[in-house]
């Protein structure tokens, strides 16, 4: 392939003879199409694009991981909320019912559906507070200008990894389909739950804004040294 400068910074990777290990520390594959590229030093606030299929390959900002740690502190606070204070009241027939997250897990526990039960908690409670937790983990020692914690690049790879199974927001989008069908058969009352919630959601997508895994693992190789 015939290297070339693109309109968005980057360029496609030529073929050497032979590949050595500075070559390949060099390369970047996009996440979508798998093309290779080399990049150039992308300024802050400024991106870089596949010249294929157009998806961002880095995007850094000044002060990004302090961002993300704090947004992820407060969406592993929100988590806790979200779990223990009521989710929903109902009121039918002059009998009121209150749930939480935590009660809808717990209702399914036995019997057959216990293995509904372990999947709605991982899903949506514990993969999110584990990713949180990790981000936190590997990003704020950083924050500081302090070298990456023990293990931080196996932590940050699970935490990647992580991501398209932490639910949360699939979670809150089948409880507002759900609140539809309900609210014609009984009052809903909404607690500080589904609130922490939704909040918790927002949150953690503009978190994943600021997330450049690029720039992360950059600073993880060079602050490791």
């Amino acid at each position: 392939m015939t290297a070339h400068s693109d309109p968005h910074g980057a360029s496609p990777a030529s073929a050497p003879a032979s590949f050595t290990d500075a070559d390949l520390r060099d390369l970047v594959a996009c996440p979508t199409c798998d093309a290779l590229h080399r990049l150039p030093v992308v300024e802050n606030g400024a991106r870089a694009r596949c010249v294929r299929c157009h998806t961002v390959l880095t995007a850094p900002q000044d002060g990004a991981m302090t961002r993300i740690v704090m947004l992820s502190f407060t969406s592993f606070i929100l988590m806790l909320a979200a779990v223990v204070f009521p989710f929903l009241e109902l009121t039918a027939a002059g009998l009121t019912q209150r749930s939480s997250i935590l009660d809808v897990i717990l209702v399914f526990a036995d019997g057959p559906f216990l293995v509904l039960a372990l999947a709605v908690a991982a899903l949506i409670v514990v993969l999110p507070l584990v990713r949180f937790a990790a981000l936190i983990y590997v990003l704020a020692p950083m924050s500081f200008g302090w070298h990456p914690g023990l293990y931080a690049v196996p932590v940050f790879r699970v935490a990647d990894k992580m991501r398209p199974w932490a639910m949360a927001e699939i979670f809150i989008v089948g409880v507002a389909v759900a609140l539809v069908k309900v609210a014609g058969l009984a009052q809903v009352s909404l607690g500080p739950a589904f609130w922490a919630f939704v909040t918790l959601v927002m949150i953690t997508t503009i978190k994943d804004t600021f997330m450049c895994r690029l720039t992360v693992w950059k600073t993880l190789e060079a602050r490791a040294r």
